[in-house]
């Protein structure tokens, strides 16, 4: 079944304080409990491992999830700042997979260009991030606006955020997507091609018209 996002509505409740009002978060999260935490940091999901494991459907907390592929130079450009995200909210959980390896889950979620970053609420999508600008402001705002949580303000990205854990190297490698987008496209061509070759042949008339 495909997921469908939320639409983004205007907040229907609102206080009227005569000049501005304030609007409600679009995403209610449940912010997870960060006691005995000490380093929050980006988890990255290898090919054996499932998204929706990650995700918890009878829970109302929010997890950002990036599809990216290593060597895409936008992905690359976007690694130092989505790897400072968990230090500015410690109470959301952020994962990164690489969409080369999920396709199933690409095609699920309507990611097939990379970077794309979903936001879920539980297993849900909710949000997605649509700025071509995407740097650690872009997407502090983005999640504030979504769930009206606010970021620490002395989180900068650092040397250690261009380290890892989500590279910022390019890696040289094989578009598996790109490929299989090719090659579906040429299989359903020569299939409509013998399909209508063989239709051809069973028109009364036209095997005659054929071989004139």
């Amino acid at each position: 079944e495909q997921p469908v996002l939320e639409p983004v509505l205007p907040a229907a409740a609102e206080e009227q304080n005569g000049t501005d009002s304030a609007k409600a978060p679009k995403v209610n999260c449940e912010e997870r409990n960060t006691t005995g935490i000490e380093r929050f940091t980006l988890q990255i999901l290898n090919v054996s491992q499932d998204l929706m494991e990650f995700l918890n459907p009878n829970s109302s907390d929010c997890t950002l999830v990036l599809f990216y592929t290593p060597w895409c130079r936008f992905s690359a450009s976007l690694a130092p700042h989505f790897n400072s995200l968990p230090r500015a909210f410690p109470t959301l959980r952020f994962l990164a997979l690489d969409a080369s390896q999920h396709s199933s889950l690409s095609t699920r979620f309507g990611t097939v260009a990379v970077p794309n970053i979903l936001l879920f609420q539980g297993a849900k999508p909710m949000a997605r991030f649509n700025h071509t600008d995407r740097t650690l402001e872009t997407l502090k705002d983005f999640i504030f606006n979504q769930t009206g949580i606010e970021a620490r303000s002395d989180v900068a990205v650092t040397e250690e955020d261009w380290e890892g854990p989500l590279p910022s190297v390019l890696t040289k490698g094989i578009d598996w997507l790109l490929l299989f987008s090719v090659l579906f496209l040429a299989a359903f061509v020569m299939y409509a091609t013998v399909r209508t070759d063989s239709i051809r042949w069973l028109i009364p008339g036209q095997e005659h018209e054929h071989q004139e």
